[in-house]
């Protein structure tokens, strides 16, 4: 009788260890999660500074409230265009800057921004 258990106990964790192995699994890339991004404006009459927490969802930029369309590679490379703004940087580890450039009523602008991992 133990030995039934002892054999049906093994079939089963076999069975869930051949179910776990079939289910897909996410891409998770390196610099996935939430990261709280401030952005300084050098030149031009866009707001001064602005702060946002963003997602990170297998490489992709998304975040509440705007059009966000953007990526972050497995480097940490980031590219990413928001309302009409356009931005690039790098990512390393659990922190990130890079520049960014747009508009507003017509009138250029651009600066920096910095990231940190939430």
């Amino acid at each position: 009788m133990r030995s039934n258990r002892i054999r049906d106990l093994i079939a089963c964790s076999l069975a869930a260890v051949a179910v776990l192995a079939a289910a897909p699994v996410s891409a998770q890339q390196p610099y996935d999660g939430l990261w709280q991004v401030t952005v300084v404006t050098k030149t031009g009459s866009c707001e001064p500074s602005a702060s946002s927490t963003l997602t990170v969802a297998e490489g992709k930029i998304s975040g509440p409230g705007a059009a966000i369309s953007g990526t972050v590679g497995s480097g940490g490379l980031v590219r990413v265009s928001i309302n009409g703004a356009y931005a690039n940087g790098q990512l390393n580890g659990n922190s990130g800057s890079g520049k960014w450039n747009g508009a507003s009523a017509g009138v250029p602008c651009s600066g920096r921004w910095e990231a940190s991992r939430q």
